[in-house]
């Protein structure tokens, strides 16, 4: 199935690079010109997004009614009937079919679709099976199965089930002995218009609901869907709205960590457990009433607040009464120091430094954490800032189109998606346990380059570039062309670089850091010409026949002198 087109308007203003920084192709170098060309990165854009569609609700509709239509002729059944049976088989076209010509009976048995409907008697009097009351027959109703009910009662009845939710999608007949399902032209006939408003959008919704191929986009006040095509590494999807989220577990796009330490890791941050642990890291039970007691004043002499007020040492948790000049005052505690050195303390200390260890660790990755989506969001902000003003301004004060500043839109653009890539990260290392040091040694230098590269880039976009826009606000010291020449190559390469360490750590991360050895080794290969090169290799970054790059760690054949990423002399 393709991918819809129109969707690539609306990605635009958020997406670039975002997906091709992933790419496992080799990188090739580039060449800044005066005419920047953004056409190749519009057609890679369209290549990628074919792997899902967003979905409005016009678009919704029409696939709907084109499944109903399709089932009502293929099985000569009308339309209520098929859209009975889709919704019964979670709108799966297929199997419907499949299933309907393996053995139509029982299907109609487990649907509840009857082969010929019951007619009402025609008796000009008829008995409600609900209400029991007589009623001429005009002011009876029943579904296929011939089950009459008065219309209140059947009111009553569709009203009900609607206000229970998209349950009522299934209703049967009130009999509680009958499965026949109630379809569509009697809900429309009898229920009110405002019930039947709600039954009709609970349909529409049981189209992406039910259907396994299509989510909800998960943005709050969002109403685009996204029907995925292809399952692969890349589960991050950017719906209409900017909202990048997972289509696996819906959560924010976290790519390359995986759903699972999405999942811990946010459970983590929500729950109580880290409370726990600051209690008991920096508190004690008072010896009394047993309640926990932050110390937050010099001395050791501890009073419990009311109605406990138990007065006690804060080191040894013995009553204060027995305390004075002879145990070493209100600063100290001989009997807390012979009793430590006897080991009295040695568990509860013990206990006590594991988990200010524990929270120290743990506020070490999620500040880091936090602090890049704070960074990301500020990043953002300042890109649509760009995109709706300030290049107009730069384009008017350096006198060029702005179609040739679009290498700074690039560049917002790659330091947003680095900054989430970089925040996840730092989840990732989180649970990458102590015990395996040559694991945790090579992810951090992944890390440390990309971020080191990410701050480099983001500080020649933000800072670097603002002098520019100083420019315009005192148009009579304007920039010589040639500088801003310059500043341009050193921003594509920047953008160019950057990218290049996010793909290694991405890939890294991805296959688990596999690639690790014990220790770092002296490769030696001979290249072409019969000259040897030693290169230093981190551990796992690179294999036996290339050598990385110190600048911006590309993995460059042994062949190459200079890298062929940045043009590094080697």
């Amino acid at each position: 199935m393709d991918s819809d087109e129109d969707m690539l308007d609306a990605s635009d203003s958020e997406l670039m690079y975002d997906e091709d920084l992933y790419s496992d192709e080799g990188c090739e170098s580039e060449e800044v010109d005066d005419e920047y060309e953004i056409e190749d990165s519009q057609s890679e854009l369209s290549k990628q997004d074919q792997r899902y569609n967003i979905l409005e609700e016009e678009d919704i509709r029409q696939r709907q009614e084109e499944d109903i239509s399709k089932i009502s002729g293929i099985l000569s059944i009308s339309k209520d009937a098929a859209c009975i049976l889709l919704r019964h088989y979670k709108w799966n076209v297929t199997k419907v079919h499949d299933e309907w010509f393996a053995n139509e009976e029982s299907v109609r048995k487990a649907v509840g679709l009857l082969e010929e409907p019951v007619l009402i008697p025609s008796s000009t009097a008829l008995t409600c099976g609900i209400c029991f009351e007589t009623l001429p027959s005009s002011n009876m109703r029943a579904a296929a199965c011939g089950h009459h009910y008065c219309i209140d009662c059947w009111k009553g009845y569709i009203g009900g089930s609607i206000k229970d939710g998209p349950i009522c999608l299934g209703l049967c007949c009130p009999e509680p002995s009958c499965n026949v399902s109630i379809d569509h032209r009697m809900i429309k006939e009898i229920a009110s218009s405002e019930d039947h408003e709600k039954f009709v959008r609970f349909l529409y919704r049981s189209y992406v609901e039910d259907n396994r191929k299509i989510k909800w986009c998960p943005a709050p006040g969002c109403e685009h869907a996204v029907e995925f095509f292809l399952a692969d590494s890349n589960n991050d999807v950017l719906c209409k709205c900017s909202h990048w989220f997972c289509w696996n577990c819906t959560e924010e796009a976290h790519r390359p960590v995986d759903c699972e330490t999405v999942t811990k890791w946010l459970i983590k941050n929500s729950a109580e457990s880290e409370n726990m642990n600051w209690i008991l890291a920096n508190s004690k039970p008072c010896p009394k009433c047993k309640r926990p007691i932050e110390k937050n004043q010099g001395c050791m002499h501890m009073t419990c607040t009311p109605p406990c007020k138990f007065e006690f040492c804060w080191l040894c948790l013995g009553a204060w009464q027995s305390h004075g000049e002879r145990t070493g005052g209100f600063y100290s505690c001989n009997s807390y120091e012979k009793a430590k050195k006897e080991g009295v303390y040695d568990e509860s200390e013990k206990r006590r430094e594991m988990a200010k260890n524990s929270l120290e660790r743990y506020m070490h990755y999620y500040e880091r954490w936090a602090s890049n989506q704070s960074s990301r969001l500020k990043a953002l902000s300042d890109l649509r800032a760009m995109e709706t003003e300030k290049i107009a301004k730069l384009s008017e004060t350096i006198r060029e189109p702005e179609t040739q500043l679009r290498f700074i839109l690039d560049a917002w653009h790659q330091i947003v998606e680095c900054r989430r890539v970089l925040r996840w990260t730092y989840a990732y290392g989180y649970y990458i346990p102590d015990k395996e040091t040559a694991r945790k040694q090579l992810f951090e230098y992944l890390q440390g380059e990309a971020e080191a590269g990410l701050e480099r880039l983001h500080q020649c976009a933000e800072k670097e570039l603002q002098e520019y826009f100083n420019n315009y606000e005192n148009p009579t010291d304007i920039p010589i062309y040639e500088d801003f020449r310059q500043y341009r190559v050193k921003l594509c390469s920047l953008t160019s670089v950057t990218k290049n360490y996010f793909e290694n750590l991405v890939r890294a991360l991805e296959n688990g850091l596999e690639d690790v050895s014990c220790s770092s080794s002296q490769t030696s290969t001979s290249k072409k010409g019969g000259k040897n090169k030693n290169r230093s290799t981190p551990a796992g970054v690179t294999g036996d026949d290339r050598w990385p790059c110190d600048r911006c760690t590309f993995a460059n054949p042994f062949s190459s002198d200079r890298c062929q990423m940045c043009q590094h002399q080697g």
